[in-house]
């Protein structure tokens, strides 16, 4: 890992009417629209659903981390995320994440270590940590027999 502080730079651009380019250096672009909620077509990434998909990734990304740090094996893992908008005190918001994860593991795999790693990396993804919204972990391990 690099050096702290890091920084990341995207552009957004539209015009009138159509969709939003997103651009980053060295990335393929995305579009984003408003989501169908907010009158938009629901049928692009939006600034929504690209932020609850930015905890599942980086949930994934840090478990992936934390096991191989801590030697543990795994076959495969996948996390659903829902994100809860609401209004509070006249603020729109994400007010939760509910994170159900499924987890495959090879025989022989300590369930309770695996559960550990789970939480930890729940605990250590920064995209939850940087959010005011509280993360639900709802984790499911399936050892091979």
């Amino acid at each position: 890992m690099q050096k702290l502080p890091h920084h990341y730079a995207v552009t957004a651009s539209a015009s009138t009417e159509g969709l939003v380019a997103l651009t980053s250096p060295k990335l393929a672009p995305l579009t984003s629209a408003p989501p169908a909620e907010y009158d938009g077509p629901g049928d692009q990434w939006s600034p929504e659903t690209l932020l609850v998909a930015a905890v599942a990734d980086c949930f994934i990304l840090t478990f992936k981390a934390i096991a191989r740090a801590s030697k543990m094996d795994w076959v495969s893992i996948r996390c659903d995320v829902e994100g809860v908008l609401d209004r509070i005190n006249n603020v729109t918001q994400f007010t939760e994440f509910t994170l159900r994860v499924v987890l495959d593991a090879p025989h022989g795999t300590h369930e309770h270590k695996a559960h550990r790693i789970l939480e930890k990396s729940e605990e250590g993804c920064l995209i939850t940590n940087s959010l005011n919204a509280e993360a639900h972990l709802n984790a499911e391990i399936r050892i091979a027999e």
